[in-house]
């Protein structure tokens, strides 16, 4: 009798509890699994909204920017075909560090970096709630699904376009390993056809070296950031082919940081740029061909001056 009576106040109890506990369920039932809220479904709403916005503009401008500045010490080139495009503009970029993005923030105009939304790995920015609520109020960032096209990531992308702010996407969908710029994913370009927005290339030197992939820590140094004219689809081109014309402009770019402006156009009117991705070869074997550009541009500038000399 006495276990009767402690089974029915043991759930009289747990009903009690309700609603400031769990609920009880029923057994034969099986559990759903909870909404967690998370990756490609975490909402990024209040990050756009004014006191976010400007608790960010703040931390940007006063903390970011000039770190960034002093730790990497960024040179800009072709800044100024920024002010011949109407926001909000794709910004498409490669990406070699985690140092990418606050560089390229510290580095765009006001009218732009206030206005900017990052599109970030949604599994890993975007995987435990403390990370989401960090890089979506720092950095803007919105999750997208880099594995797989997925419609929710490119109407969030889309809508915020329509609404005016500007992207910033990593075609490549993670970090360089070595330096090689990696294939390209059809995203921005998607965004572009679908929207209309010009996409302007910009291309990232040095931060692999201050903050390398896998570790290794942080240090000083120097980096470069190129900004190429803004490309729009043409008429009737589609999101493939407009894709790998960013692509190859991207490849052109990074050709030229490893040779010169000279050498690189060059190749690119015979079709002779390095392709994407690099040789195929050992791990040393493509180190050793990224940098020979760098030490030939090097021993053509000894010779230019030498020539000058005698």
């Amino acid at each position: 009798m006495s276990g009767v009576g402690g089974a029915v106040r043991r759930r009289l109890s747990a009903a009690t509890r309700f609603p400031f506990g769990a609920p009880t369920w029923p057994g034969a039932l099986p559990r759903q699994a909870p909404e967690r809220g998370l990756g490609v479904d975490y909402g990024t709403d209040w990050a756009r909204r004014y006191p976010a916005r400007l608790a960010r503009a703040m931390v940007v401008d006063n903390i970011t920017r000039p770190l960034a500045h002093a730790l990497a010490a960024p040179a800009v080139r072709g800044q100024e075909l920024l002010e011949l495009v109407e926001p909000p503009v794709i910004v498409v970029a490669n990406h070699a560090s985690h140092l990418d993005t606050p560089l390229l923030l510290s580095v765009l105009p006001r009218r732009l970096r206030h206005r900017m939304v990052v599109a970030a790995a949604a599994d890993h920015f975007f995987d435990r709630r403390w990370k989401a609520h960090l890089w979506a109020g720092a950095l803007n960032a919105i999750p997208i699904e880099r594995h797989r096209v997925n419609r929710r990531s490119a109407e969030v992308a889309g809508a915020l376009l329509g609404e005016g702010w500007s992207l910033l996407i990593y075609p490549e969908g993670g970090r360089t390993p070595d330096g090689w710029l990696k294939p390209f994913r059809g995203g921005a370009a998607y965004l572009s056809v679908r929207t209309g927005r010009p996409v302007v290339p910009v291309y990232v030197t040095g931060t692999r070296q201050l903050l390398p992939k896998g570790g290794g820590g942080l240090r000083r140094g120097r980096t470069t950031v190129t900004f190429s004219p803004a490309m729009s689809p043409d008429p009737g081109e589609d999101a493939r082919r407009f894709g790998a014309r960013i692509e190859a402009t991207m490849a052109t770019m990074a050709d030229e940081a490893s040779t010169d402006w000279w050498t690189a156009r060059r190749r690119a009117g015979t079709g002779s740029t390095p392709a994407v991705g690099g040789p195929e070869a050992a791990p040393w074997r493509r180190a050793w061909a990224l940098a020979q550009g760098s030490s030939d541009r090097h021993d053509e500038g000894r010779w230019a001056l030498r020539r000058r000399d005698s």
